[in-house]
């Protein structure tokens, strides 16, 4: 209980700096809340006088991109920072856990990443007039708890995958547009060919947004919003598992190869 206690100190301690270093970082400002921002006014501006449309499945899709964006960029490198400040080979031989580090960090770019939703539907309400309802607001809070919870674990996946994979991190910005298309952020995944529905179907934000935009438009029955939980749980301990493995290759790596530092 101890260990767990101060598990948890840590990790507090971690999500209380970083969330104050990213909340005045020029560039998580615009990622997390001025990108989606742009996405849902050039988006409502252009299907507005469209047959079916509706601003909140915009307004959703939009906080999804911030959402993903903040989880791809800012996991990706969670751990590559430390290693460019020279803190890295400190806090691996400290008696605290690298992950239990890294798992704050998260959290706290996960909590600048949601507040994308915050800045989007009053201000798009704002400048088009459009009256923003939630059809299901307590199963839309609950969709939005495991798609964060998804997004933090498919954050654990991507900091150790990146720094195991020297120069993997220059794919950041070309995995950033591609989710948004397969991920079913501001379109149905119907309207794509048929071959890239498996790629959908195996990815959690595709889920997550599905979740979101059936409780929040209420345009899919009750039943596909429950389907979409159990698998945003599934992956969230898949990646669990997954994120395990490789940060236990990123030390063994380091103690036999002596590159922990070294880009």
């Amino acid at each position: 209980m101890t260990h767990v206690l101060s598990r948890l100190r840590v990790v507090w301690t971690v999500y209380y700096l970083h969330l104050k270093q990213v909340a005045v970082d020029a560039f998580v400002i615009f990622t997390v809340v001025v990108q989606p921002l742009i996405v849902a006014l050039l988006a409502i501006y252009m299907l507005r006088n469209t047959e079916g449309f509706q601003a909140i499945y915009v307004i959703v899709g939009s906080a999804m991109t911030g959402l993903w964006s903040g989880t791809l960029f800012f996991s990706s490198f969670n751990i590559e920072f430390e290693r460019w400040t020279g803190n890295l080979e400190n806090i691996v031989g400290s008696p605290t856990h690298l992950a239990t580090v890294i798992i704050g960090k998260t959290l706290a770019n996960t909590t600048m990443s949601v507040s994308s939703m915050l800045f989007s539907y009053p201000l798009a309400a704002l400048f088009f007039g459009f009256r923003l309802t939630i059809a299901y607001p307590f199963l839309f809070a609950v969709s939005l708890l495991l798609t964060v919870l998804a997004l933090i674990s498919m954050g654990l996946v991507i900091a150790p995958f990146m720094s195991v994979n020297v120069g993997a991190n220059v794919w950041a910005n070309a995995l950033e547009f591609p989710m948004y298309i397969v991920g079913g952020f501001l379109f149905p995944v119907a309207l794509l060919p048929a071959w890239t529905t498996p790629i959908s179907y195996a990815l959690s934000p595709y889920w997550a947004a599905r979740a979101l935009h059936a409780t929040s438009s209420g345009g899919a029955p009750v039943s596909d919003v429950y389907v979409s939980w159990g698998l945003l749980v599934g992956f969230s301990v898949a990646y669990w598992f997954v994120s395990a493995w490789l940060f236990r290759a990123l030390l063994r790596r380091a103690r036999e190869e002596a590159t922990l530092g070294l880009q």
